[in-house]
């Protein structure tokens, strides 16, 4: 079935759970209404020595500003279910120097600078009464050389208190590529097929096991195991590789399917009525031979009602993958190559700040009606990245959230 069709009958499916009524005269026919508008704003900059475009040397230079809105709307059904719809969208543009060196002469690349646009629609449903949640998603991302269509579906059962949760997350991407190749090696690849590309798409599922778990008054934890696999063309065509002894650059080459296998664990802890520390551990592993441990701390700390600052640090280490060795490093009996720095071992930090200010009744209050509408919260953030390979990048960003006071 055409995926677009799919998509489709899914839109139709969730605007039928939300529009049908009962035949009885005795349910009162409940509008949808707009619960919040959520507007976020963020720039991201990057810079680097390991551009893999250029085989693992050069420029990674990368900004990007993006836009999103996101609108939740919410109704309930004639059996007092709650109906939660999100209307998603997302735009992206950005600006790449390593990928200008795809084709150095003409600025030719898919990414030297481009525009990406990434709708999603989404659907929940609540019912308190028999104490469990269901919903589904869809989405689609585009870029100059990349399209992706996803489908989500989500049930979670809870227990009548709220303190016990188990979910199951289920989503599948199917990803289109147009295949470019680095300028000087472009005809002899498309030629000879030396890849053995036979399609250019990409199909990724995923399955998340949540369980969480209120332990006290103070304690709060969740349990998280995930499975993921991809399958199709996992290399990036306009990589260059470079091998021992050769000057003459060949094409990333990986294989083309993988599992990869996350498993975390979450917990909150109040520490006072004012102070919060929120952590996170996750360890990962995968078919490539990556392992990565991952552990973050948050501190949010309430400054009065309304106003809180959360200082937030996250570390992360990872293992070198079978196939990545660095400029001039391969050898050529190496039936997989690349020298992308991404799956090279490394540790990083990331570490900042957020600001996060949201009065009881909002910070303006607009009547519509017998309801009335606003500003609610304001939230900054800052956040600072520092990669052993030298990779440092910088992302600042702003969300307002708007809704009903």
């Amino acid at each position: 079935m055409n995926r677009y069709m799919l998509a489709l009958i899914v839109l139709a499916g969730l605007w039928q759970l939300a529009s049908a009524q009962s035949d009885t005269s005795a349910y009162q026919k409940k509008k949808l209404q707009v619960e919040e508008v959520n507007l976020l704003f963020s720039f991201y900059q990057q810079d680097g020595d390991n551009s893999a475009v250029t085989g693992g040397i050069g420029s990674e230079q990368l900004t990007d500003a993006a836009s999103v809105i996101k609108v939740k709307l919410s109704k309930e059904d004639r059996q007092n279910r709650a109906h939660e719809f999100n209307v998603d969208l997302g735009i992206d543009y950005y600006t790449s120097a390593s990928s200008d060196k795809i084709d150095p002469a003409t600025i030719s690349s898919a990414s030297s600078a481009d525009t990406r646009v990434y709708p999603t629609l989404s659907w929940l449903m609540t019912d308190e009464q028999k104490r469990y949640r269901i919903g589904a998603s869809t989405s689609f991302s585009h870029e100059y050389d990349y399209n992706s269509f996803g489908l989500g579906f989500n049930i979670a059962k809870f227990s009548a208190d709220h303190n016990r949760e188990l979910g199951l997350n289920l989503q599948a991407y199917f990803d289109q590529w147009q295949v470019i190749y680095p300028i000087e090696v472009r005809r002899r690849y498309q030629t000879e097929n030396i890849l053995g590309l036979t399609g250019s798409g990409r199909n990724s599922f995923s399955a998340s096991l949540v369980y969480s778990q209120v332990i006290n008054r103070r304690l709060q934890v969740a349990l998280m195991a995930d499975g993921v696999y991809q399958q199709g063309l996992l290399s990036t065509p306009f990589n260059r590789v470079y091998f021992e002894g050769q000057e003459q650059a060949e094409v990333e080459k990986l294989p083309d399917s993988r599992w990869k296998l996350p498993l975390g664990i979450r917990a909150n802890y109040f520490l006072s009525d004012f102070l919060v520390a929120r952590a996170y551990y996750r360890y990962y592993v995968d078919q490539w031979g990556i392992k990565a441990h991952t552990a973050s701390l948050e501190l949010p700390v309430k400054i009065n009602s309304f106003f809180s600052v959360y200082p937030f640090y996250r570390y992360y280490t990872q293992t070198q993958a079978d196939y990545f060795a660095p400029y001039g490093a391969h050898q050529l009996t190496d039936t997989y190559y690349t020298s992308d720095y991404d799956i090279s071992a490394f540790n990083s930090h990331f570490y900042g700040a957020g600001l996060r200010y949201g009065p009881p009744n909002g910070i303006f209050d607009v009547k519509a009606g017998a309801a009335s509408y606003g500003l609610k919260m304001i939230e900054f953030r800052y956040g600072h990245y520092e990669r052993s390979t030298q990779l440092q990048s910088d992302i600042f960003s702003i969300q307002l959230k708007f809704g009903r006071n």
